[in-house]
C-alpha cells in the first residue's frame, strides 16, 4: 500500500449499481498498483428513500469523510483520498466533488472530516440532465419522468459551481452509444472555465 485510497462508484443508471464490473474487477487493477479500494454501495434515488435524489450524495460524502477520518487505521493518507465515478456513478463523483456543504446532518465524529476528495476520475460519466445529450433513463430515476427546468440545472455537471474543486480526469469513447462523449465535453468547458485542473482522453471506440 502507497498510503492512496479510491471510492469506487460503479454505475448502473441510478436504477441499480454495478459493483462487479465498475467495482470490484476495477478495484483489483488499483490495489495492484499499491492504492487501496473501497467499493461504494449507495443507496438509490428511487426506492424510496426520505432524502429523494440528494440519498446518492449523502452516501458519497459520509464515504469520502469515513475513509478520511479513519486513514491512521487503515495506514493511509488522509490528504490522498480520491474517488473514480462511472456512468451514473460517474454523475455522482463529479457531483461529491463539486459540492461544497454537507447534504446531510452531522451524525458523529466522522463528519467532522472533509466531503470532498482530493481527486476525482470519471468514466463516461453522466453529466447533463438536459437535452439532446441526457441519459435519460439516468434523468428518469434521479429526477422522475417530468423534471422542471429547475432541477434539470440543479443537477447538470455542467452547471455547477467547480471554483476551487480538487483536479479531475476524464475518459471517454466518442462511439459511446449509451453516454454520449458530449457528456464529457461539456464538464471539461466547465472545469475550464473555473480553472479546475482537468485532463479529457477520448478515445475513437
Amino acid at each position: 500500500p502507497n498510503g492512496a485510497s479510491l471510492i469506487l462508484i460503479p454505475g448502473g443508471g441510478y436504477k441499480w449499481s454495478v459493483v462487479d464490473k465498475e467495482g470490484l474487477d476495477v478495484a483489483r487493477v488499483f490495489a495492484e498498483a499499491g492504492v487501496t479500494c473501497f467499493v461504494l454501495r449507495y443507496r438509490l434515488p428511487g426506492d424510496g428513500w426520505a432524502a429523494g435524489p440528494e440519498a446518492p450524495l449523502q452516501d458519497a460524502q459520509r464515504a469520502i469523510r469515513l475513509v478520511r477520518s479513519r486513514a491512521a487505521e487503515f495506514g493511509l493518507d488522509p490528504a490522498r483520498v480520491a474517488v473514480l465515478g462511472a456512468s451514473a456513478g460517474g454523475h455522482l463523483g463529479a457531483w461529491v466533488t463539486a459540492a461544497r456543504t454537507p447534504a446531510y446532518a452531522a451524525v458523529d465524529a466522522h463528519d467532522e472530516a472533509s466531503l470532498r476528495p482530493d481527486l476525482s476520475i470519471l468514466m463516461y460519466p453522466v453529466a447533463t440532465m438536459g437535452d439532446p445529450f441526457v441519459h435519460a433513463g439516468s434523468r428518469a430515476e434521479l429526477l422522475g419522468s417530468s423534471p422542471t427546468p429547475a432541477q434539470v440545472a440543479a443537477y447538470s455537471l455542467e452547471q455547477m459551481d467547480w471554483t476551487g474543486a480538487p483536479p479531475v480526469w476524464l475518459v471517454h469513447a466518442i462511439d459511446d452509444p449509451a453516454v454520449v462523449d458530449e457528456n464529457s465535453l461539456q464538464l471539461l468547458s466547465a472545469l475550464r472555465r473555473a480553472k479546475v485542473p482537468a485532463e479529457a482522453h477520448l478515445y475513437e471506440e
